[in-house]
């Protein structure tokens, strides 16, 4: 009797695939199996490539004329730890009852590379069919649709090649570079660090995350502060009055003067003093009055660089952390795939996404959740995304954003703590979006003395709209009550500005009642965290904080979503950079500081964002079929070869 073979990348996985597919299953070692299907799993990688000492004894010893080590035929070995799992998956693959083969592993590049690997090795019956589930959530739903959707392996061969290309990208740089500079300069770092001896470890991205973190430190460091002036007047009558801001303008008699430090601010108090006292006695005119509304819609889904950001804001958790939870409520059923760079809908997927709201509705017992529902359900907000921001089928390649299945609450209650809000955060930004924009009215107005111009603008929310979703409650703590005043205070202090503004008229006289000079200086850019470095390299090395604009720029980035937590991880482990626990905040030791050095004496491109995320579209290029592996490998091998002979020569 013929068998169809399930291989999905963990055990978990496989009993939902089980569950998914309705079958009695005789649990066996290390595989289920039914009249008609044998599900089996991966544990990870079982598969890894070889040293280059697996090649020849001789490499094990790091000497410069076995350099640069490019091998023509690849090898690979079994992982000592998993070999048991792997004779299983092996023995399966090539029964002679199996005629359809279904690889079920993660949906992505890596799930891929793991998968073929074992394939490679394994070397499956040549009778059967090899086909591809791809899914998008761990539900019953979703996995039977991939599972009868399935597609031909091959088609998803590209994406093969982009993986192993990955791979041997990230071992050849690693290795050859890695030797190449701790022969060159390992005595040299060694000596630095106090310690006999040192090797040095460089990477594709990790060097060029180090690079980013150095830069910002030593911009910090030697960044001197400077104090300037600014002149604020006060305007109006003595119990309402408002205040403005002077700026140069090009009729100012300060145009372009020395004594200014930029067009808002003086170098010197005394010079700004000394303006002040000649604007004394003059006629102060409303010049310009605008008046505006605005409207601001909800912010975009989560992919996984901004969950990663917002959980290392609110809980100062690590990147890696947040992944691993993701991935837990993924596995749990509770959110969708969560590796991806996505931050929108699928046009299908936004059909169809009442049964998600639905699945919330009947499972989710969370009481400011199903409040913020039923508000949308009494004032009966569309849930037709279609031609909105936040269903786009050409911003998603792999898998659409990370949002609630609606499904999957029977595991919530036994869920950590930590689980349940980063779920609530992601609930939270995807009802949002059904939400209507909040409505601001904004006024701005210019007041004339002479040619000299002072500015302000005031600004009051008049309908909170998708903010009633995503402003956070407060906690009845005495600090949070204080805050709680102070932001009253404020909004109060906003609203009467804005009523005060609102009175007046263009061209009219208004009394001057005083000016003043504001000290300012200029600040240093802020350190990354764990969770902002995610987003640096999501663009390719911008700290970009307005979301909006992060998305209009976003093009390859450095390393994966996938892959950032774990070079940030790495990075720490080696003990280059260091995160405080509390606060999340990345520096630099010193020890990284050394290698930041050395590498950017021998090769300095290896710090270049631009350079990595080049590399990385390049990999882009190569799944989507726009160019060939060998083309790929062809640069790749150029470039290596081309930066040993000029570090060589420069020895």
């Amino acid at each position: 009797m013929s068998k169809k073979l399930i291989i999905t990348e963990k055990p978990s996985v496989a009993m939902e695939f089980a569950k998914a597919l309705k079958i009695n299953t005789n649990r066996k070692n290390g595989y289920l199996e039914s009249n008609d299907w044998i599900i089996t799993w991966c544990v990870g990688h079982l598969v890894t490539m070889s040293y280059p000492e697996k090649y020849d004894e001789k490499l094990k010893v790091w000497r410069l004329d076995t350099l640069p080590f490019i091998p023509e035929e690849w090898k690979y070995e079994i992982i000592p730890q998993v070999q048991n799992q792997f004779n299983v998956v092996k023995q399966l693959l090539q029964r002679e009852d199996v005629e359809e083969i279904y690889n079920a592993g993660d949906s992505g590049r890596e799930g891929e590379y793991i998968q073929r690997l074992v394939f490679m090795m394994a070397k499956p019956n040549p009778k059967a069919k090899m086909k591809r589930v791809w899914i998008d959530s761990q539900t019953e739903e979703e996995i039977s649709r991939g599972i009868k959707e399935a597609k031909d392996l091959s088609e998803y061969d590209s994406l093969a090649d982009a993986a192993y290309l990955r791979a041997k990208e990230d071992y050849l740089i690693g290795i050859n570079f890695s030797r190449l500079l701790s022969i060159i300069y390992g005595r040299r770092v060694a000596k630095e660090i106090g310690q006999d001896r040192a090797s040095i470890s460089v990477g594709r991205v990790m060097t060029c995350v180090l690079g980013m973190i150095v830069s910002r430190e030593r911009e910090i460091r030697n960044f001197v502060k400077t104090k300037y002036y600014k002149i604020v007047g006060e305007f109006g009558e003595e119990n309402n009055f408002f205040k403005a801001e002077w700026k140069a303008n090009e009729k100012s008699k300060m145009w372009n003067s020395p004594k200014l430090y930029n067009e808002s601010g003086f170098k010197n108090e005394k010079d700004a003093k000394d303006f002040i006292m000649s604007l004394k006695d003059k006629t102060a005119k409303i010049e310009e009055i605008k008046k505006s509304k605005q409207k601001e819609n909800a912010p975009l889904l989560f992919n996984l660089a901004e969950i990663q950001n917002e959980c290392t804001k609110r809980f100062k958790i690590k990147p890696d952390e947040t992944l691993e939870i993701i991935q837990e409520l993924y596995e749990k059923k509770l959110v969708t795939y969560p590796r991806t760079d996505a931050r929108v809908l699928s046009t299908a997927v936004a059909k169809e996404i009442s049964k998600n709201l639905n699945g919330i509705v009947k499972g989710y017992k969370d009481e400011e959740v199903q409040e913020h529902i039923a508000k949308m359900i009494q004032e009966k907000y569309s849930t037709n995304l279609i031609k909105t921001k936040y269903v786009n089928d050409s911003k998603i390649t792999d898998h659409y954003a990370i949002i609630p299945t609606g499904q999957g609450y029977e595991n919530f209650d036994k869920l950590p703590d930590l689980h349940k809000q980063i779920y609530k955060v992601i609930v939270k930004r995807f009802i949002a979006i059904f939400y209507p924009p909040a409505e601001f009215n904004k006024i701005s107005v210019t007041v004339k003395i002479d040619e000299e111009v002072f500015n302000t603008s005031g600004k009051v929310c008049t309908k909170l709209g998708y903010l009633e979703v995503l402003k956070e409650k407060q906690v009845n703590t005495s600090q949070d009550k204080t805050d709680s005043k102070e932001n009253e205070d404020t909004k109060k202090q906003e609203q009467n500005n804005l009523e005060i503004l609102n009175t007046l008229k263009k061209g009219q006289e208004i009394e001057i009642l005083n000016f003043e000079t504001k000290d300012s200086e200029t600040s240093p850019p802020s350190r990354y965290n764990s969770g902002s470095i995610i987003l640096a390299m999501e663009n390719a090395g911008k700290l970009i904080e307005d979301e909006e604009l992060r998305e209009q720029i976003k093009g390859a980035g450095i390393g994966t979503s996938a892959t950032r937590a774990e070079i940030i991880k790495k990075l720490e482990k080696i003990k280059y950079i260091e995160i405080n626990q509390k606060t999340q905040i990345i520096t630099p030791t010193n020890f990284g500081e050394i290698i930041y050095d050395v590498v950017k004496l021998s090769m300095p491109d290896m710090l270049n964002p631009k350079l990595t995320a080049s590399w990385e579209k390049g990999l882009d290029m190569v799944s989507k079929k726009e160019i060939k592996s060998d083309e790929f490998m062809g640069k790749l091998k150029n470039y290596i070869k081309s930066k040993f002979n000029k570090l060589v020569v420069n020895m």
